[in-house]
């Protein structure tokens, strides 16, 4: 600094610093040529105070705490809860459902489309709605498989088996193979026909009873004592007793119009029957009113294999064609959508309350238990090096051993009496010539 001379003429302008300069500026800690450009700016988190044992914590307010964290932006949710506070998590979350279970049953069917809805009442046990069995608003799964390994209404008689409460299964088939609305019935028997004879043979009656017998289950009218089954002429008529949950009896002409000269199923629904009189009588597809010729094996679209109950009936609702769906049926479908709609209510509600951890937490505590892991190894190492000695233990040492350490008087506060080790005394030359 420059002297100020002592003179009282001096001025106030005078009275300056000479060698007083601007301080100079501080360089930027990272000029611009040399500063990165892939470092992200980000606000620093706020500083938390201390909160003392037993006092009550407040519940977190700050974004963070509610399972968000900063990444840049200010604001930007965590990527779990972004996708989840969408509005259209929702939906596409339904759509990739609706998707994954369509693709399942195509897998399962070998079909497409893999189910189709029943628009009448033909395939009941009644007028009411039975779970288990075909009813009218249902969803029935059509499986495509050969043909030959369907189970006709007399095989399933012989063998035991039964779906869908009769026996045999239940095709669906188009009419007379014109395409249209396919039709859900039950084969009765399948029918073989011989070109060249142009007539019929049913192999699958043998060794059913047959005739007049009281526990007959078939017979063909005109033939000898009514048990032929092979190469059956034109107008034979077969009988099928005992068929359904009415025990009817179905009876169709061999080679007529209706019934048709081509080999195929005899079908009918498990509720078309005339009870009018004292014995019901079934009314086949291939009957008076016709509804198919025989149905031929490339008419087949599949066999029930598995139903949805009731889902229908909103279809036919909408097309308003509900008239034949059973009143428990829409009771049902009632009941069903109540407990989806509290379920998905529950799952959402219950998720509210699950917070992902914040992933810089995850990582401060997985450095936390690291470190607790390698004091943890560095303490057994020290135990096991001090175990270890190269010369004779003494009595002294087994003294020291055995004596228990000593412990530190507390003060009124709780906290033990801190020790301050002193270094030793060092002497004078003065204090040394002394003792000498």
């Amino acid at each position: 600094m420059a002297r100020i001379p002592a003179s009282s003429d001096l001025d106030e302008d005078d009275l300056t610093i000479d060698d007083e300069e601007e301080e100079p500026k501080r360089s930027p800690r990272h000029p611009k040529s040399s500063r990165p450009t892939n470092v992200r700016r980000t606000r620093p988190r706020p500083i938390r105070g201390w909160k003392a044992s037993g006092a009550r914590i407040e519940p977190p307010t700050d974004r963070e705490a509610e399972g968000y964290y900063r990444t840049g932006r200010r604001g930007k949710p965590s990527p779990t809860w972004r996708a989840r506070d969408s509005l259209y998590f929702a939906p596409l979350v339904a759509l990739a459902i609706i998707i994954i279970l369509l693709v399942g049953v195509y897998g399962y069917t070998q079909n497409w489309p893999p189910v189709y809805v029943v628009e009448s009442s033909s395939m009941q046990h009644g007028g009411s709605d039975q779970v288990g069995l075909i009813n009218a608003g249902d969803l029935v799964l059509a499986q495509k498989i050969p043909v030959s390994q369907v189970v006709t209404y007399m095989v399933g008689m012989g063998r035991g088996y039964s779906t869908y409460g009769g026996y045999g299964d239940v095709i669906l088939y188009s009419p007379n193979g014109q395409g249209g609305t396919p039709i859900v019935h039950r084969p009765l028997v399948y029918l073989d026909w011989n070109a060249t004879s142009a007539r019929f043979s049913i192999p699958e009656l043998q060794g059913l009873a047959c005739g007049s017998n009281p526990n007959a289950s078939w017979s063909t009218s005109g033939t000898l004592g009514g048990c032929a089954w092979n190469d059956l002429p034109n107008g034979t008529v077969l009988n099928l007793y005992r068929i359904g949950w009415r025990s009817a009896t179905v009876s169709v002409t061999l080679g007529s119009a209706t019934s048709g000269a081509h080999s195929g199923f005899l079908t009918m629904g498990d509720n078309n029957f005339d009870c009018s009189a004292s014995l019901c009588r079934g009314q086949p597809d291939q009957g008076p009113a016709a509804i198919s010729q025989i149905v031929e094996p490339g008419w087949v679209i599949g066999v029930a294999r598995g139903m949805l109950p009731w889902v229908g009936s909103v279809k036919l609702l909408i097309d308003g064609n509900a008239g034949s769906v059973p009143a428990q049926s829409w009771q049902f479908l009632g009941i069903t959508i109540a407990v989806l709609v509290g379920a998905a209510f529950a799952l959402h509600y219950a998720g509210r309350y699950v917070r992902p951890m914040d992933p810089r937490r995850a990582v401060e505590q997985e450095a936390r238990e690291e470190e607790a892991e390698e004091e943890e190894s560095e303490d057994r190492g020290k135990h096991f090096w001090s175990r270890l000695s190269f010369r004779r233990p003494n009595e002294d040492d087994e003294e020291d051993i055995d004596r228990p350490a000593p412990r530190r008087k507390l003060r009124g506060g709780g906290r033990p009496k801190p020790t301050v080790r002193r270094p030793p005394k060092t002497r004078t030359a003065k204090q040394k010539d002394d003792r000498l």
